[in-house]
């Protein structure tokens, strides 16, 4: 098993920057992570995902030049950093771990999830 918690949401104006960090704790094994994000009534969609050696990231258009993903396996943690943010970006984002070789898109791909951490951008 894996835990894994998320740190980092908070309130920031459009333009504004956040960085979200998540901590992995349990089994150890060569994860790939992810970054999604939902809002009420909405499917959960990922942001970024990231391979085990970090050879390989993927990203939504939505957020592609905005956002960064990156690891330091030796700390166990995952980042996303946040820039340009717009109010659009407001949700829980959850940080996610797949034991699947390719960065998947689908929640369904990841076995292992944190709680979420609320972000909101104000306008």
């Amino acid at each position: 098993q894996v835990q894994l918690v998320e740190s980092g949401g908070g309130l920031v104006q459009a333009g504004g920057s956040l960085k979200l960090t998540c901590r992995a704790s349990g089994r150890t094994f060569p994860y790939a992570m992810a970054w999604f994000r939902q809002t009420p009534g909405k499917e959960r969609e990922l942001t970024s995902a990231i391979s085990w050696s970090s050879d390989s990231t993927r990203y939504a258009d939505s957020v592609k030049g905005r956002f960064t993903i990156s690891r330091d396996n030796s700390k166990n943690t995952v980042s996303l950093q946040m820039n340009s943010l717009k109010p659009e970006d407001t949700a829980v984002y959850y940080c996610a771990a797949t034991s699947a070789g390719s960065l998947a898109t689908t929640p369904r791909a990841y076995n292992f999830w944190g709680q979420g951490t609320q972000v909101t951008v104000s306008a």
